[in-house]
C-alpha cells in the first residue's frame, strides 16, 4: 500500500494538510522541531475588508506548489535536510471574542519561544503581530523590526484590537526598538514627526536595487534580535490582489523576494505573513506569493542560524 511517506509516489495535492506538506503536531512543545508554524485564522481588527482569517488555509493549500522541489531555486541546500519543521494548525479561540484571541495568541507563542523554537505565524490580519511581539520579547528581549506594508501601522486612533496600530503599541509596551527598526513600501500617510522608524518608502525601494535596500536594512538593524513581519499589502495588487486594503505602487515579488534572501546573517528571532484574503485573490497568487515568502525566510533563517551543514 502506498502511503505519503512514499515521496516519490503522492501526488502534488493528496493529503496535503500542513504547509510545505510538512507534518502536523498540536503539541509542538514538545517536538523536536527547530521551526513551528501556527496558523492565526482572525480578521476582527480589520479596517478595510475582512477575509484575512481565510488566509492561512489558503497558504498552507496553495503551499502545495512548492513542496515539490526539493532543492528551492536559487538556494544551493534542501532545507528539510538541515531543520526540521512542524505545523501546528490554527490557533483556536472563542469566536467573536478579540481579546481571548490576543490573550491565547500570546500565551501559546510564549511557550513555543520559551521552549528553543522560532516561529513562523500566518494571518490573519495584521494585529496578529502584536501579541507575537509580546511572546517573543518575554525570551529576547527589545528587538528590532523588519517591517514590510503598504502602511505603517502606527496610528494612534483606533480601539485596541486595530490592525493599524501595533506598532504605536508595540514601542509603547517596550518590545521593539524604532531605532533599529526599518518599515519598508510605506505608500500612505503618516505623521513623521515623532516617528522613529527608518521608513523605505515604495517610491524609494521601487527606485532602488535589492541590495541597497538590503544594506540599509542591515546598517540599521545591527546584531539586534530581529522579527520580521510581512503584510502582503506590500506587494503591488499586481502581484497581490487578494488582500484587504491594497494600494497600487507597491513592491515586485522578485524584489521583495531578493530582499528578504538578502537578509541572511541578521539574527531573526521570530517571522510573519499576514493579511492574506483570499476571497478577493485570483487565481490563488496572493497566497502563493505569502507562501512563497515564508518558504524563503526558512531558508534565511536556516542560513543564518548555521543550520547547514556540508
Amino acid at each position: 500500500m502506498t502511503t505519503i511517506a512514499d515521496k516519490a509516489d503522492y501526488s502534488l495535492f493528496s493529503n496535503a494538510f500542513g504547509y510545505l506538506r510538512q507534518p502536523l503536531d498540536f503539541k509542538p512543545v514538545e517536538s523536536d522541531a527547530d521551526v513551528v508554524v501556527l496558523g492565526l485564522p482572525f480578521d476582527m481588527a480589520v479596517t478595510g475588508r475582512s477575509g484575512g482569517r481565510m488566509g492561512p488555509g489558503a497558504i498552507r493549500k496553495v503551499s502545495t506548489n512548492l513542496a515539490w522541489e526539493e532543492k528551492r531555486w536559487p538556494w544551493d541546500f534542501r532545507l528539510f535536510d538541515h531543520i526540521k519543521v512542524v505545523d501546528a494548525g490554527d490557533l483556536v479561540f472563542n469566536l467573536g471574542d478579540a481579546a481571548d484571541f490576543t490573550q491565547r495568541a500570546e500565551d501559546f507563542a510564549t511557550a513555543i519561544v520559551k521552549s528553543g523554537k522560532t516561529m513562523l505565524s500566518l494571518g490573519g490580519d495584521h494585529f496578529v503581530t502584536l501579541p507575537l511581539l509580546r511572546a517573543h520579547h518575554k525570551v529576547h528581549g527589545k528587538m528590532a523590526l523588519l517591517h514590510f506594508d503598504a502602511h505603517t501601522d502606527t496610528y494612534s486612533q483606533g480601539s485596541p484590537y486595530d490592525h493599524g496600530t501595533m506598532f504605536y503599541t508595540a514601542p509603547k509596551e517596550g518590545l521593539i526598538d524604532v531605532d533599529h527598526s526599518v518599515q519598508v513600501g510605506i505608500r500612505t500617510e503618516y505623521t513623521k514627526d515623532g516617528h522613529g522608524f527608518q521608513v523605505i518608502d515604495a517610491g524609494m525601494a521601487n527606485e532602488m536595487t535589492a541590495d541597497e535596500i538590503v544594506a540599509q536594512i542591515k546598517a540599521r538593524v545591527g546584531d539586534m534580535p530581529l522579527y520580521v513581519t510581512f503584510d502582503i499589502d506590500c506587494l503591488d495588487p499586481a502581484f497581490a490582489p487578494g488582500t484587504g486594503t491594497p494600494v497600487i505602487g507597491g513592491l515586485t515579488s522578485d524584489k521583495a523576494l531578493k530582499v528578504i534572501r538578502g537578509l541572511q546573517g541578521l539574527n531573526i528571532v521570530g517571522m510573519d505573513v499576514v493579511e492574506v484574503a483570499p476571497s478577493y485573490d485570483n487565481a490563488e497568487i496572493t497566497s502563493l506569493a505569502a507562501a512563497t515568502l515564508g518558504l524563503e525566510m526558512l531558508h534565511v533563517w536556516a542560513a543564518s542560524q548555521g543550520k547547514i551543514q556540508e
